[in-house]
């Protein structure tokens, strides 16, 4: 089944004005994709067609990148998609743990949603945020120092509809759709809003400045 002629012609509209920003269309296909995963939560069969009518690529060739990225969904994603870092230090703080016992808790696996389509769990490499961890990610928005009991808890929150902001960034948490619609390029104007990552962050420099560490010359 193909987009509704409605669904179709906002989509076109939005497209053209991701596209007029790139000198050759095809540059374009990145932004296109995260634009038809806004609309049904995942790149779909009709996603891949539309791209690629868009852009004047093949079907193949837009299958072939949307498959390459992990931030490309192949099936419908939770509204809220809860991303675990499992990579050295997470998983070393903890992160291991509290993938283990979250997706017990929620009773889906890498890349599964909840029956509600509320919830979907993902396994996720390093975020570059490892002074916060162990590091969750929810619609790409951070949870820093989590425990096995707090991620559980957010994600009860999540299915409840209760609030929930992130440590850092917009207090609104976004849904999956609309945390796509940003990354196409058509910003939602909260960028700016919330605290930004400071404390551990800022502690190398301090030590430096303490002892007059300075950078080497080049």
């Amino acid at each position: 089944m193909s987009f509704s002629p409605e669904i179709r012609e906002r989509l076109e509209r939005d497209a053209k004005e991701i596209i007029g920003r790139y000198p050759k269309a095809r540059s374009a296909l990145l932004p296109l994709l995260h634009l038809v995963q806004s609309e049904e939560g995942y790149v779909s069969d009709d996603g891949h067609q539309f791209c690629a009518e868009m852009l004047g690529l093949s079907k193949a060739e837009v299958v072939g990148v949307s498959t390459f990225y992990t931030m490309y969904k192949r099936k419908p994603a939770g509204d809220f998609h809860v991303g675990v870092c499992i990579n050295s230090l997470c998983a070393v703080m903890g992160g291991d743990q509290i993938w283990d016992e979250l997706s017990e808790h929620v009773g889906v696996g890498h890349d599964e949603a909840t029956g509600d389509g509320k919830v979907s769990l993902e396994r996720i490499e390093c975020n570059a945020a490892c002074d916060f961890a162990p590091v969750m990610m929810v619609n790409w928005e951070f949870f820093d120092n989590q425990t096995p009991e707090s991620a559980k808890q957010l994600v009860d929150d999540l299915r409840d509809g209760k609030s929930v902001s992130p440590t850092r960034g917009p207090k609104k948490l976004c849904t999956f759709k609309e945390a796509s619609r940003v990354l196409a390029g058509l910003p939602d104007e909260l960028a700016g809003d919330g605290p930004s990552a400071a404390g551990a962050s800022l502690e190398g420099l301090k030590v430096a400045k303490a002892n007059g560490w300075k950078a080497p010359e080049a």
